[in-house]
């Protein structure tokens, strides 16, 4: 068994670190921007892939119903903003799903590292992962997929 290599990320019951980041809506803190709402903060590996374009479709859906149970959307990748921009652009124009949840761009892979979203020796893309975080920025859950995984959104 691999010994670990003392990297320290957030758990289940940790408080969210706060960040500050960029996104596809501007300037955002975390988890300041969503006090007092829950939020789910997932992560795919890539912009413009069909996998991923098809999970971003099915959270934009379903964007509503989150919505309703005082739950905020967030997504993120190791793309930069302008990547982010274009994808969503293309998402809508091609597929007409509107994204209006925000997209991360961690293109320096600091908010990847900080919440363990990277594995070690599998290059820099951000694994598939969701954290859903409280009104009072408790991560209450923590699901890791491999990048070759789509998520099921029903789940």
């Amino acid at each position: 068994m691999e010994e670990l290599t003392g990297n320290k990320f957030p758990l289940i019951g940790d408080q969210l670190p706060e960040m500050e980041v960029q996104t596809t809506h501007g300037k955002m803190k975390l988890p300041d921007n969503f006090s007092g709402k829950w939020f789910v903060l997932f992560s795919h590996p890539a912009d413009f892939t069909p996998v991923c374009t098809t999970e971003f479709v099915a959270f934009a859906k379903r964007h509503e119903e989150f919505r309703k149970l005082n739950c905020e959307l967030i997504g993120l990748s190791i793309d930069q903003v302008f990547s982010h921009i274009k994808w969503v652009e293309w998402i809508e124009e091609k597929l007409g799903v509107e994204i209006q949840f925000p997209v991360i761009a961690d293109d320096t892979g600091k908010v990847a590292k900080k919440l363990g979203m990277i594995h070690p020796g599998a290059g820099t893309s951000t694994v598939r992962a969701v954290f859903l975080v409280d009104p009072k920025a408790v991560i209450r859950l923590i699901l890791f997929y491999p990048a070759s995984v789509g998520r099921n959104m029903d789940e």
